[in-house]
């Protein structure tokens, strides 16, 4: 799987930074360097009371096992490893992700469990042993029973779903990231310079600058 290219063909929507330090802000350098530096006061600035309640109590709970981490984890790396660009998806903290998440929404609890279940299930019927114990070709093979729809076979449909569902978030979690980001190479906002319309345009509609334009607004030199 050319997961990189994949995934990053795929990934939507906008990526924000961690704080966003507005300049009416009233706090010193020295508070603002100090609320960096502590990570419970990072997570919770900037924050409305009730989006502090709510970050409270859903990291006041845990859902999934250890047993069930530990195959959420190995799942996640299969579906992100590492390689020359950067870590893989339990570097980039993904599992901790999908446990945030499963709590936050927990429609997604009954599929995620019951996926976990039924891929242990199918490993002990075909390996003896629970897909966290299985070998590494062994837990390779039953992700490639699970995770191509189009060719999995009809008693898997219930494993493609499930798998489906990890690859998401696992996607999600991976490139929402420190990590992530860097892997996109995103740049944000920055500032450009608008160098005019491409000289091969305005031949083929026979236009051209006229020099008060080419003077007042166009001010880089074209022929760089």
């Amino acid at each position: 799987m050319d997961r990189r290219e994949s995934f990053k063909a795929i990934v939507l929507g906008t990526v924000s930074s961690v704080l966003l330090l507005e300049s009416c802000d009233s706090k010193t350098e020295e508070q603002v360097a100090d609320v960096i530096k502590s990570p419970e006061a990072s997570a919770t600035y900037g924050r409305m009371p009730e989006e502090v309640a709510r970050l409270k109590e859903i990291t006041s709970k845990t859902f999934f096992t250890e047993e069930e981490l530990a195959t959420i984890t190995l799942l996640a790396d299969i579906i992100i490893p590492a390689d020359d660009v950067s870590g893989s998806a339990s570097d980039a903290e993904v599992p901790a992700f999908i446990e945030f998440i499963v709590k936050d929404k927990p429609e997604f609890q009954t599929p995620m469990r019951s996926g976990l279940k039924w891929l242990d299930i199918q490993c002990l019927n075909q390996y003896e042993k629970p897909f966290r114990d299985c070998s590494e070709k062994q837990q390779l093979d039953m992700v490639d029973a699970i995770a191509y729809p189009e060719q999995a076979a009809p008693e898997m449909k219930k494993g493609v779903a499930f798998f489906n569902l990890m690859r998401n978030l696992t996607a999600t979690g991976f490139f929402t990231s420190e990590m992530g980001v860097k892997d996109l190479d995103y740049q944000g906002n920055r500032p450009n310079q608008w160098k005019g319309i491409p000289e091969e345009v305005l031949k083929q509609y026979k236009l051209a600058y006229t020099e008060k334009e080419l003077k007042e607004c166009i001010t880089f030199d074209r022929t760089a």
